[in-house]
């Protein structure tokens, strides 16, 4: 398996193109990571059947870190906006540091 080869890429990357979040678990305590949060605009099927414009936030964590984030926990990138966990995508990467993403929901 060539995992070294892909070893520390996600790290460079959260480097390069993270930024500042705060992570408030369900328990416990706030706490300010430096994370890939996107909110990137996808077209959906609107009521009457015409494509409409919508965000689907994701957040992207390096797999170290992606054990202290739960289904339910509290994303606030800095936006003004507050982001609830929804989903886990695994990776499929065999890096020790791939990104695992995290879809997130607006909380109105």
């Amino acid at each position: 398996m060539m995992t070294g080869l892909f070893d520390g890429v996600a790290g460079l990357l959260n480097d390069v193109f993270g930024g500042s979040v705060t992570h408030r678990p369900k328990v416990g305590l706030d706490r300010i990571r430096h994370w890939i949060f996107r909110a990137p605009p996808v077209e959906v099927e609107g009521e009457d059947g015409h494509s409409v414009l919508d965000v689907a936030p994701f957040l992207k964590v390096p797999r170290p870190d992606a054990s202290s984030v739960s289904i339910g926990d509290l994303i606030l990138p800095g936006n003004g906006n507050t982001y609830k966990v929804v989903n886990l995508q695994p990776s499929g990467s065999p890096a020790a540091d791939a990104f695992v993403v995290f879809d997130l929901e607006l909380v109105p």
